[in-house]
């Protein structure tokens, strides 16, 4: 997370190096986030293997792609940029799980 001191100011009172600080902290969260969630679909990869469930589940995408819009929109993001992500996330956990198996 960013030092208390730019945590309290506004991007706009900023300057050009602790605005790129401010990116570089939230470049590693992301990451961070990314990590955590291709954990969790390895362990569903998992479970589905277990369960003897098909890698692909389309109805499951469709939500996970519904939610990506909504909160694009909830935070006044581009949705389709949102949803591209999205798309990529799922697709690089489906050839995870395809080649676990």
């Amino acid at each position: 997370m960013a030092d208390d001191n730019t945590d309290r100011r506004r991007p706009d009172e900023m300057s050009l190096d602790e605005l790129r600080e401010e990116i570089r902290t939230i470049d590693r969260e992301l990451v961070e986030l990314i990590a955590q969630r291709t954990y969790v679909a390895e362990t569903i990869a998992a479970v589905k293997d277990e369960q003897g469930l098909p890698t692909t589940d389309e109805s499951q995408e469709q939500a996970v792609m519904d939610r990506a819009g909504e909160n694009a929109e909830r935070f006044d993001v581009d949705s389709n940029l949102v949803k591209a992500v999205f798309r990529l996330l799922i697709e690089l956990n489906k050839v995870e799980q395809r080649e676990s198996r």
